[in-house]
């Protein structure tokens, strides 16, 4: 019986394990709630921060951009005039976080092609925290543990204080009964000490201590069971070798210096590249209008053309070929295909001046260029400016800072190779007594009753003294040789590639002044080629009329010199970017612009103290307590003040007939124009030429105010008289023009200023 019920009880085992299987199961509870709150089916997640920032108004009041399908009517009021001044002032104010393409905004347009790239960087995007920002060098100066402040800190006085109650409960080995031991002891002991240290920039350590003792315990000896033992401690600790003097125990306060220099080179680094983008991206939209002009012009040629062609295969006049007319036809969409790629690209720069300047990306309004560029040719010394390059690059001035780094490095691995010798010296006053301490002296001593221990210490009749030497050197110092050759190999590295780095800036430089040289003769050759375009288009024209030429040379003039019209002043924008790269390389691109870099504005309240710590430092008795002192690291400030921009050459020929030898003067210098003031510093403008009247216009005959962007995207309509090509259906409007909080032609951003407190900002003069 016993044997069945085994073999039962197997085969309910056996069968249990085969239908539920190996798969974990939950537990079972007889009584469950079921509030399952505090389960989480995952461990992350994507959520948004609970943060609280105001978001700008340029995002805010952002329009619907401008496209080339937009029927927009183009008038004044929707034109904002903006002079290159402005630009550079509105972007200075608009810039917290410095938006830089590296100093080359690149926007080029190669007659034939067209841009496609996105001229807009994603640096601000995608690394948003190495964008640098005008705060970067506050925060380096106020980093508490690589700033100048954290590294002063290191002499801080210090002070310290410890208290201490302990109870003894403690069997003796020793006999009881024993008149001089006890076989059980106990004992209530407590200790408080309040310590003042500082350390002095020779590396001497200076203590002052305060020790209080209460000893109460039961040794049958004592002259009173509880006693106050009190003293005064004053202790010096002076290196004789290994960290002394003023040189190696500021090495950290050079270094947090050091690394607030180079913050600030980088920051004017930044803002020079921001300047050189905002400069390059303006004159790249001035481009973008001649360029939308020089596709406009090509299409209202081609077109009237080909109405032409079309008219006479209409009448079935000779010149109206089948094939002529397709040829008329297929360069007037040509021409059209470029006219709209050109309008693209306007937009496209547009964009870019403006997200450079920090402005909202459309609101209602076009910028479109007010200074014109120099045709003057500028000349430049090339031994002053060499020079000039390798003395303000700020890259070299980084450079330099970084290898006065390593050179203070040294001095503190070369410090290590001492031994450690310090000279200790402790003198102390004590007193013991039956009580601490008493408001009245009744003059009773130690060993008598009711003394006190600060009365005995006071009457100074129990003192000690300390005197020694405490030596300490590891042998072989291999740790510490290593350190010195690693700084060593450090050095030779940053010599090196300062080295290297001004063949660089030399040669970037002479790159500078081949384009300078070469783009000043694109453009006296393509205003040639210009003129000499526009009078083959003439020529054709006529003799096309008369009826000596064919359509394909009528066409081909016209193609070339919708060409040549680009290439002039692709080459003219060239030239004064060339104009641009060379005060770039030589350091002295800020000046050019006028702006100068300051620290910004503290608190009335830090004015007021640093006067009263400076009166309070004169009004008291100097005390030259150092051995040596800190080595020279600086040469003193860098110069933003006038410089040399090179001298622009009156009567400069631009367009000469290489027939017949004359030629005529249109480009003369006119004085520099005075920057738009933000934030202006008691500093007078540089007077350099920054632009030029240009008197050329007539040869491009281009009007500003006739430019006509409202007929870029009309279609030509069909009439009886005249065939011309099917316009395709208007498409709506998708605009919805918001009204906007800005007078047409003052800057559409709210003044936003680019400093802080304690920080830095850029300031036009």
């Amino acid at each position: 019986m016993k044997t069945q019920f085994h073999q039962a009880w197997m085969l309910v085992l056996v069968g249990t394990v085969i239908l539920t299987g190996c798969q974990p199961t939950q537990p079972f509870y007889f009584k469950e709630s079921g509030d399952l709150s505090l389960y989480l089916d995952k461990a992350t997640d994507i959520e948004y921060a609970d943060v609280e920032y105001n978001r700008l108004t340029e995002v805010e009041n952002a329009e619907a951009p401008y496209t080339i399908s937009d029927p927009f009517e183009m008038d004044e009021s929707k034109i904002w005039n903006l002079t290159l001044e402005e630009a550079v002032a509105d972007s200075l104010k608009n810039s917290k976080a410095i938006r830089t393409a590296g100093g080359n905004a690149v926007f080029r347009v190669i007659p034939g092609t067209t841009l496609t790239s996105a001229a807009i960087p994603t640096n601000l995007v995608t690394r948003n925290d190495a964008m640098p920002t005008i705060y970067d060098p506050a925060i380096v100066e106020s980093d508490p543990t690589f700033g100048v402040e954290g590294a002063l800190s290191e002499f801080d006085a210090q002070l310290n204080a410890t208290f201490n109650w302990d109870r003894v409960d403690r069997p003796q080995n020793y006999q009881t009964g024993s008149p001089f031991f006890i076989s059980e002891f106990g004992q209530n002991l407590a200790t408080g000490t309040v310590e003042l240290t500082k350390k002095s920039a020779t590396g001497t350590q200076w203590f002052m201590r305060q020790n209080t003792t209460y000893d109460y315990n039961n040794r049958g000896s004592l002259i009173y069971p509880s006693s106050w033992l009190a003293n005064i401690e004053m202790e010096a600790r002076h290196p004789l070798l290994r960290g002394s003097g003023v040189q190696v125990n500021r090495v950290n306060v050079m270094l947090a210096r050091i690394r607030e220099d180079v913050s600030l080179a980088d920051f004017e680094t930044n803002i020079r590249n921001l300047v050189s983008d905002v400069e390059e991206a303006y004159w790249q939209l001035y481009f973008a209008y001649h360029n939308l002009e020089a596709a406009k012009t090509g299409r209202d040629s081609a077109l009237v053309t080909w109405r032409r062609v079309h008219a006479l295969m209409a009448n079935g006049a000779e010149g109206g070929e089948a094939e002529k007319e397709a040829q008329a036809r297929q360069q007037y969409f040509e021409f059209r295909s470029r006219t709209e790629a050109a309008l693209r690209d306007l937009y496209k720069a547009e964009g870019s001046l403006r997200y450079f300047m920090g402005l909202a990306a459309t609101d209602g309004r076009l910028i479109r260029p007010a200074s014109e560029p120099t045709d003057a040719w500028v000349a430049f010394d090339w031994f002053d400016i060499h020079q000039e390059a390798l003395n303000r690059s700020p890259e070299l001035r980084r450079q330099q800072w970084r290898l006065k780094q390593r050179e203070l490095e040294l001095i503190t691995a070369r410090n290590q190779l001492l031994p450690q010798l310090d000279a200790v010296a402790l003198y102390r006053f004590l007193g013991l007594g039956d009580d601490l301490i008493t408001g009245n002296r009744n003059g009773k001593n130690f060993n008598e009753p009711g003394s006190y221990a600060w009365e005995v210490l006071t009457e100074g009749n129990y003192q000690e003294y300390t005197l020694g030497l405490q030596f300490s050197m590891p042998i072989g110092f291999r740790s510490e040789l290593a350190g010195v050759r690693n700084v060593q190999l450090q050095i030779a590295r940053e010599k090196a590639v300062i080295e290297d780095m001004e063949l660089e800036v030399s040669h970037l430089l002479t790159d500078t002044i081949r384009d300078l040289d070469s783009n000043y003769s694109l453009v006296q050759t393509n205003l040639n080629r210009l003129i000499a375009a526009d009078k083959e288009v003439d020529s054709v024209q006529a003799a096309y009329d008369a009826g000596t030429v064919t359509l394909d040379l009528l066409l081909d003039a016209q193609r070339r010199r919708s060409d040549a019209q680009i290439v002039y002043f692709q080459a003219l924008v060239e030239y004064n970017i060339a104009i641009k790269d060379v005060h770039m390389r030589k350091g002295s691109l800020l000046d050019y612009n006028g702006v100068y870099l300051a620290e910004g504005p503290w608190p009335e309240k830090a004015y007021f103290d640093a006067q009263g710590h400076a009166r309070r430092r004169s009004a008291s008795t100097y005390l030259d307590y150092g051995y040596t002192r800190p080595g020279v690291i600086s040469r003193g400030a860098v110069p933003q003040g006038p410089i040399s921009h090179g001298t622009m050459e009156e009567g400069t020929i631009i367009y000469e007939d290489e027939a017949t030898g004359s030629g005529e003067v249109i480009g003369t210098p006119t004085p520099a124009k005075v920057p738009t003031s933000l934030n202006t510093v008691s500093l007078e403008p540089p007077a350099a030429p920054q632009v030029a009247s240009r008197s050329a216009q007539s040869k491009s005959e281009l009007d500003w105010n006739k430019l006509g962007l409202n007929e870029l995207v009309s279609e030509v309509r069909q009439t009886k008289s005249s065939p011309q090509p099917t316009p395709a259906t208007a498409p709506s409007s998708r605009r919805v023009v918001k009204s906007v909080s800005h007078e047409s032609g003052q800057n559409p951003t709210p003044a936003k200023t680019a400093s802080a407190t304690s920080g830095w900002q850029a300031a036009k003069r």
